[in-house]
């Protein structure tokens, strides 16, 4: 069908001019960090706010009220899980996955990429991305709690202090914590 009724089209151009208003004021209000990628957490929320975005504009089962409602609950809900996992380390435990190191001086960490479920093809694609050509010339790999794999050249390794939080991370001075 290629048109229902003009009531549809009007309906569907109110619902989405009134559902992203409601929906840019209450990301607006709630910050930056709502929308963000730091985590598989935050992709879901945002997925959902998609979802929910589109369901209130096609569907004239969901009245604007509603989907308004549920917009913002979305919000509040992802706002309140990341205020709390910045105050308890429970809730950023249940919440939040931890980075992995999954190559370590040039070296595949098979027990870590099993555990992740990362092939040798991922990490290496992750290396050649990064404009290196070599394992041998990347300190660490590290696979994020976003889903994106952080590469770091041997030669801007420093001191190693951003990886020092990395469980099995043993810096240029040693283990981390020694």
């Amino acid at each position: 069908m290629v048109f229902d009724s003009w009531s549809g089209i009007i309906r569907t151009i109110v619902a989405a001019v009134v559902a992203y208003a409601v929906l840019v004021a209450v990301l607006r209000l709630s910050g930056k960090r709502t929308l963000s990628k730091m985590n598989a957490f935050d992709l879901v929320v945002t997925v959902a706010l998609g979802s929910t975005l589109a369901t209130v504009v096609l569907s004239s089962d969901v009245a604007l009220a509603e989907g308004g409602l549920a917009l913002a609950l979305l919000v509040a809900l992802q706002f309140a899980a990341a205020w709390l996992a910045t105050r308890s380390a429970l809730v950023r435990r249940m919440i939040k996955s931890e980075p992995t190191v999954v190559l370590r001086d040039g070296r595949l960490l098979e027990d870590a990429m099993r555990r992740q479920r990362v092939t040798p093809e991922e990490v290496r694609q992750a290396v050649r991305s990064s404009g290196s050509g070599a394992l041998e010339d990347v300190a660490a790999v590290v696979l994020e709690t976003d889903g994106g794999f952080s590469v770091i050249p041997r030669q801007k390794l420093g001191s190693g202090s951003a990886l020092t939080d990395l469980a099995g991370f043993t810096g240029p001075e040693g283990p981390a914590g020694s």
